[in-house]
């Protein structure tokens, strides 16, 4: 048997690393860059890096050899090998400007198909829906790029029509369960299929091209390629088991798509809300001149007047709830019935200047839908009025059983020190509050037993007879009676005490039942032990870093 040498058995064996995969593939580093994040292959970390790169002790990137075995097998690698003849091949014909051979070579440009892909990564259709969260971050994220460099025009098109069909289906299943306003966007959380989806959507601001290179958009890019055709299949089956046609028929203005529309609400942001307000099966179009005849002075006015109302999570949320939603006609398009409409219950507003009121509706500010939705109720909107300071807006997204601080209003009282954990009152308030109400109930009790120990009892087959009552028939009776007594004066209520913890001794013995721990775990295990030790304490640190933030804003508030 042939004896194996050094470095061809073990980590050695199993790890390879960048530079010898390209090599393997005969690809260039961008279609290999391309090829690991369509087929999901990335970089490992080896449990010893040194073993692992054979003795080497630079830091490399390193991938199972077994994914890149796998790799070799894939058809698109040919194709990614086409990519670069074609560009030889055209470069050449564009040298010595022989157009008539360039334009032939252009109408058999190799296109890259990854249907197949999409269908190996997610053998079931609930696989594909467990890993929609970053899917649909992303192309939220593209839907609102106008055309860069290494963004084309079709891609954010793309994106944006395959998020509104997305949209729509979660407003007509009414899937919608949290929400949440963040400074990086609009948290959502939809059931879908039994699972629980998890998205961003941005907020909407005027598009600056960045002057660095902070972001590599050409890897991103490439997620966006895959996602879109995943999104394309999601759609698809979600529409169908739904009883839909697919693709739908939705309004969208084409002017939304040209590079001058992208620097106000008006022509993107206004145009894709008049889509979400609109239904599946409404086959209405509105005349493109629509927008053309609208007030310029209207519409700076009604921006102005509006700039904090979030109008496209509003009608995703409110339309989700079989609520309808509209705005003012004037000013942006997509408007369902006018604001004189008597049927209105409530108008949100972020600004207290009004022209005209009406005593019929409440008008309130959009932090209301958001709880409301959170809470799976209609809440009452007194602390939600025009020019209210608003309650705290609160995650939940967040665990209520976690150990680290929960602010008062999560459980739903306003004093943190009375009050347990569960929002129930502590024992020692309630002695110190209501001792003699205490100690009355306690003696009613005592006198409801005396009496009960006086009358006949009848149970288990036993009835006390007229010489166990009456003693003076029995000589034994008095010394009964006696025993009776004592029992009685065993049972009086005493004032009890109220226990007061000595923190410095709980300390000392957390101390030393720590210690007692560190010396119990074996030597294997103490990076690991210490690791958890560091965790726990970060956590208790944040606890009381927010206790102390909290204590800080609530005197501030009374002292105002």
């Amino acid at each position: 048997m042939r004896r194996l040498k050094k470095y061809q058995t073990g980590e050695a064996a199993q790890y390879i690393t960048r530079r010898a995969a390209l090599r393997k593939l005969q690809l260039s580093l961008n279609d290999f860059r391309r090829l690991c994040i369509i087929k999901g292959v990335y970089p490992r970390e080896p449990k010893h890096r040194r073993r692992a790169q054979k003795g080497s002790s630079d830091i490399k990137i390193l991938y199972h050899a077994k994914d890149i075995r796998f790799l070799l097998h894939e058809p698109i690698v040919w194709t990614l090998r086409d990519y670069k003849i074609f560009a030889k091949k055209t470069g050449r014909d564009r040298a010595i400007k022989d157009f008539r051979n360039l334009k032939r070579r252009l109408a058999l440009f190799p296109e890259l198909r990854i249907d197949h892909i999409v269908k190996e990564r997610y053998p079931t259709f609930i696989d594909a829906i467990k890993d929609l969260d970053d899917c649909l971050t992303l192309l939220f994220l593209f839907s609102t790029f106008p055309s860069l460099r290494l963004i084309p025009r079709e891609q954010s098109a793309l994106c944006r029509r395959l998020t509104l069909e997305f949209l729509h289906y979660i407003i007509s299943s009414k899937s919608i369960r949290k929400v949440f306003i963040s400074i990086k966007g609009f948290y959502f959380q939809a059931d879908i299929k039994g699972q629980m989806v998890t998205w961003i959507m941005p907020h909407h601001y005027p598009f600056k091209p960045h002057s660095k290179a902070e972001v590599d958009f050409k890897v991103m890019s490439i997620f966006v390629e895959f996602y879109t055709i995943m999104l394309g299949f999601v759609n698809y089956r979600l529409y169908h088991s739904a009883g839909y046609t697919y693709p739908p028929e939705i309004h969208y203005e084409k002017q939304a798509d040209l590079e001058d529309n992208y620097k106000d609400e008006l022509s993107y942001v206004s145009d894709r809300i008049a889509a979400l307000n609109s239904d599946l099966d409404s086959k209405t179009n509105e005349p493109e001149e629509e927008i053309e005849d609208i007030d310029l002075d209207l519409i700076e006015q009604g921006q102005n007047s509006n700039r904090e109302v979030p109008r496209e999570p509003l009608v995703i949320l409110i339309r989700s709830f079989g609520g309808k939603v509209s705005w003012d006609s004037t000013v942006f398009t997509g408007a369902t019935y006018a604001e004189t409409d008597e049927s209105i219950t409530h108008q949100i507003v972020d600004r207290p200047i009004l022209s005209d009121k009406y005593i019929s509706r409440d008008y309130i500010q959009p932090q209301w839908v958001f709880d409301c939705v959170n809470q799976r109720t209609l809440i009452p909107t007194n602390k939600y009025f025009i020019g209210a300071t608003l309650p705290p807006h609160l995650s939940p997204f967040v665990d209520s059983k976690r150990e680290s601080y929960i602010p008062p209003e999560e459980s739903g009282t306003g004093n943190e020190s009375s009050y347990n954990k569960d929002g129930s009152k502590s024992d020692e308030n309630i002695l110190d509050a209501q001792p003699e109400e205490i100690r009355t109930l306690d003696d009613q009790q005592l006198q409801v037993a005396y009496m009960e120990e006086k009358l006949e009892i009848e149970g288990d087959g036993y009835v006390q007879s007229e010489d166990e009552i009456n003693p003076e028939n029995d000589e034994v009776a008095p010394k009964e009676l006696q025993k009776r007594d004592q029992e009685k004066l065993s049972m009086s209520v005493k004032v009890g005490k109220v226990h007061k913890e000595n923190k410095r001794l709980n300390r000392k013995n957390e101390l030393d039942e720590h210690r007692l721990q560190a010396r119990m775990v074996k030597p294997r295990h103490r990076n690991l032990f210490r690791k958890l030790i560091r965790e726990k304490q970060d956590k208790e640190k944040e606890k009381w870093l927010l206790k102390k933030k909290r204590r800080i804003i609530d005197g501030q508030n009374k002292d105002n």
